[in-house]
């Protein structure tokens, strides 16, 4: 069971049990879609981060990416795990805060920042802020002035990298929509620029490559061009560069046949890879800053749907219709996404029927699994999508009128709500009638 979280077994009733939650038994309770995050698998992957960094070096920093699943508990999850949070937007920002992040464990990030969320992280505290353009830094240079204040500041570097993963999450190559590029000197004049701001405090630098990476040569090749850069930099303008912030995008399985990368190697090929370039062009070794944010909860969630209508086409295929779909999981459709499938109910059996297993929106596109392999599937069997914890929740929508799901924490045999589920009247909660 590879791809469910750590806690996974099968009980004696022959279901799937997850943190020592019967899963069928939460479908009955709490309905379904639900989604449910082990808090195990959680805490397991901060603290193999952790401590996958710090054999190797002193001075480093594991940020959650919390783009992947910004939740509160969640959030808060991670504050007691040690870990600094990184936002992309004022949204982002709101929920960290609330979730009781300080200031200086913040990072905000963003190709579009608007002048209103740069004011609300400002005024409440924001330890650094990633930019991203030169009009943003000029927008930042005058709010900060105008405050009579000095705020830390990362550039956001795009290193012409391909990182071999779909291309709407690649980041870090050439043609992108993030950061300053090397070409004709656009980066090294951004590094100028920072430092000339009397009100901006250069720190360090950032760059991104990409997410679902397993590919870990990549990241070398990203640092080693970011090492030359700080090196120039160094000899043009004096720059000193304390953070060096290298992004995240580990991948993780979520197919038995996926061989993503272990943390140790990940960990091994960032650290290792800053002090040799580093030492190569003479440099210190600055501090490492990392972004994980799927390979934190990915595997930590599962998601289970109620089968509804099954039909088959003869000779063709069976269609396993279930509650959910493209407004609680769209990176099928979006990205092309793999997943497998389980029978929550049914846990033991062995799977013997091919079917495509769709979902309830009008659309032909809303497939969650074209291809899955599943005990013999009935109306009202519970199944189960491991692997979805992460661009999950956090990209779902109301599309065709569908209220998001409740999600649950579980641990021990106990299940914690930490997002309720949205009711019918919370479609309207914001609408106003044509007519008073």
């Amino acid at each position: 069971m590879l791809v469910y979280p750590i806690t996974a077994r099968h009980n004696s009733a022959g279901h799937l049990e997850i943190g020592g939650c019967d899963v069928v038994e939460l479908a009955e309770e709490f309905g379904t879609p639900l989604l449910i995050y082990d808090e195990t698998t959680v805490r397991d992957q901060c603290r193999r981060f952790m401590a996958g960094f710090a054999e190797r070096t002193d001075d480093f920093e594991v940020i959650y990416a919390s783009k992947a699943f910004p939740c509160l508990a969640i959030e808060q999850l991670m504050l007691e795990e040690g870990l600094s949070i990184d936002v992309s937007s004022g949204g982002e920002y709101h929920i960290a805060k609330c979730a009781g992040f300080p200031a200086e464990k913040m990072f905000f990030h963003g190709n579009n920042k608007t002048k209103e969320e740069l004011d609300y992280a400002l005024s409440d505290g924001v330890g650094f802020v990633v930019v991203d353009s030169f009009q943003e830094l000029e927008l930042l240079e005058a709010m900060v002035a105008a405050r009579q204040e000095r705020q830390k500041v990362l550039l956001r570097i795009t290193p012409g990298v391909e990182a071999h993963t779909h291309s709407y999450i690649e980041t870090g190559q050439v043609d992108s929509k993030f950061g300053f590029g090397l070409g004709e000197g656009v980066a090294l004049e951004a590094i100028r620029r920072a430092m000339a701001a009397p009100h901006l405090d250069l720190v360090g630098l950032h760059a991104h490559i990409g997410s679902q990476i397993f590919e870990l040569q990549a990241y070398r090749r990203a640092i080693e061009i970011l090492a030359r850069l700080i090196a120039e930099a160094n000899a043009a303008l004096g720059f000193e560069c304390r953070y060096l912030n290298i992004g995240g995008g580990l991948g993780i399985r979520y197919t038995e046949a996926d061989a993503p990368s272990s943390i140790p190697d990940y960990a091994a090929v960032k650290v290792e890879g800053v002090r040799e370039e580093m030492a190569a062009v003479g440099l210190p070794m600055p501090r490492v800053l990392i972004e994980p944010g799927r390979s934190l909860v990915g595997k930590a969630g599962v998601t289970a749907y109620r089968i509804g209508t099954i039909k088959e086409i003869p000779g063709i295929r069976t269609y396993v219709s279930v509650d959910g779909g493209m407004s609680d999981n769209i990176r099928p459709m979006l990205y092309g996404a793999v997943y497998e499938g389980l029978l929550a109910n049914k846990a033991t059996v062995k799977g013997d029927t091919k079917v495509t297993v769709a979902g309830k929106h009008c659309e032909s596109g809303d497939i969650l699994i074209r291809e899955a392999v599943l005990a013999r599937p009935e109306p009202g069997d519970v199944l189960v999508m491991p692997g979805t914890g992460a661009y999950c929740y956090a990209m779902a929508s109301n599309y065709n009128g569908s209220p998001r799901p409740a999600v649950l924490l579980v641990k021990d045999g106990a299940a914690r709500v930490i997002i309720e589920r949205e009711q019918y009247a919370d479609l309207v909660a914001k609408h106003r009638p044509l007519h008073d």
